[in-house]
């Protein structure tokens, strides 16, 4: 049956023509400026408008303020905000509220507790991701193509769809799948040749294995 990719820090229109002729269900495009998958919103506008109906285009933000949401959901062409920072469920509720588009929570997960801590954001967001802890003194969020444990998602109750995140690649997504019973995937490094340069081979051969799950 497979299982639905979100591939994610898409800058140029190649890695998105790969992301889209492999059958991803999501794109994602980095709008925070340390990051070397950043975009523009102008350059993001570029590369959303050629993509199909019914792959959802993502925009993710980083603690992002208002001023700087209100210009990506009004000219990016995104469909949902993945909130990749230390917002809280006040914060989350109100960004959903006031920009009238679908969010998706990033949660950072080391050990068991932080699993649990989902139970906060239900009712404010719309999806779930869970991603690796950064390491200590890391300059960015996320996983940074690190793994974590993927058996604590194995019980996971949280009613919220949710995506498994970090250090993916296609040589570990079917185990992955198979510890954490994750119905959808994120990744990004693990299609990359160089950080922020995506390879459409990889890109191709990570989205058939998703399929074949």
């Amino acid at each position: 049956m497979g299982v639905d990719v979100k591939i994610c820090g898409l800058s140029d229109e190649a890695a998105v023509s790969a992301a889209v002729e492999g059958g991803a269900s999501m794109v994602g495009f980095v709008f925070f400026p340390p990051s070397p998958r950043f975009v523009s919103v102008e350059r993001a506008a570029e590369l959303t408008k050629p993509v199909p109906r019914g792959i959802i285009r993502v925009g993710l933000v980083v603690d992002a303020d208002d001023d700087w949401l209100a210009d990506i959901t009004a000219n990016a062409g995104i469909d949902l905000l993945q909130l990749h920072g230390n917002e809280t469920p006040e914060r989350v509720h109100g960004i959903r509220e006031r920009f009238g588009l679908p969010v998706m929570k990033v949660l950072g997960v080391l050990e068991v507790k932080d699993v649990i801590a989902a139970a906060r954001f239900e009712g404010v967001a719309d999806r779930l991701m869970f991603d690796a802890k950064p390491p200590v003194g890391a300059t960015r969020p996320g996983g940074n193509a690190r793994a974590f444990d993927w058996s604590l998602l194995s019980d996971i109750k949280t009613k919220l769809p949710w995506m498994l995140a970090g250090g993916l690649t296609a040589d570990n997504v079917g185990e992955a799948v198979n510890i954490s019973r994750a119905a959808a995937v994120d990744v990004s490094s693990g299609i990359e040749d160089a950080p922020g340069r995506k390879n459409c081979d990889k890109i191709a051969e990570f989205l058939a294995v998703a399929a074949a799950l």
